[in-house]
This record gives C-alpha cells, structure tokens and sequence, in this order.
C-alpha cells in the first residue's frame, strides 16, 4: 500500500494510456535511444517474461535470442523513452513469471498461441434502416 503523498507526486508522471500486455505475449518495444545530438527509434521484440510492480514503479522483462544467446531487458512500463509497445502474438501460459524459459532450447522455448474470441465490443453494432420522418410521426406514407 503507498502513501498518498506520493500517489500525488507520481500522478502527472503516469502515461493516461499504460499498454496493454500480458506475461507470454511477444511484444515489440519501441524505445528512444539518444546518441549526442541524434535520436531515433530501436525496436527491442521479444516474449514478456515477467511484470512487476505496479504505478508509477511498474515494470516488465523481455526475452529475446540473438545468435543463440538469450538477452533479456527491463523497461519501465511509464518510462518517457518507452515510446510503445506492441503485442504481436498471445502466449498461453499459466505462470506469472516465464523464468523456466532461460533453460529451453530450440522448439521447446516457443509458447502455443493463445485463441482469442472476438467480443462484442469489436464488433460493429448493426446499423438500424432509414426511417421516414412521416413514419416517425404517425402518418401514413
């Protein structure tokens, strides 16, 4: 439990829109790289291993092979230089934390994806027909 001094110091500091994740979902992370005077844009894609933390102090792990060699890295999930993240595929896991997946090795390492149902909210509401305005009224036509 944090105290409410510091919920309203942290408050201006937290993105109105936090991206949307789970632990399994192979993700995109977009972040700003400064070099001197040049910024620009690196793409970090990998599987989220692990979230912690939660408010301002919240963060995750990605996972990612590079010729045969795991690199994992940590971004805040409010940091400034965290720019985006996108999810590309759903994992089905059933643990909170995928640190089992530092030891597999070739097919073994990969995650089922998971099936998602489209909800209602997704899809189009149907449109109701034109109604004539001597209808509305009680006229006949």
């Amino acid at each position: 439990m944090s105290h409410p001094l510091i919920d309203a110091v942290e408050a201006p500091h937290l993105k109105s829109d936090p991206p949307e994740f789970r632990v399994g979902d192979t993700v995109d992370v977009h972040t700003r790289i400064i070099e001197g005077e040049k910024e620009r844009t690196q793409v970090f894609n990998g599987v989220v291993i692990a979230r912690r933390g939660h408010g301002f102090n919240a963060s995750f792990t990605v996972r990612r092979i590079v010729a045969n060699q795991g690199v994992e890295r940590t971004f805040l999930v409010h940091s400034p230089r965290v720019l985006k993240v996108e999810s590309k595929r759903h994992g089905k896991v059933r643990r909170a934390k995928l640190y089992y997946l530092r030891d597999r090795v070739g097919k073994s390492r990969r995650l089922r994806e998971k099936r998602r149902v489209p909800t209602k909210a997704s899809t189009p509401a149907p449109v109701p027909e034109p109604v004539a305005v001597a209808e509305v009224a009680g006229e006949p036509v």
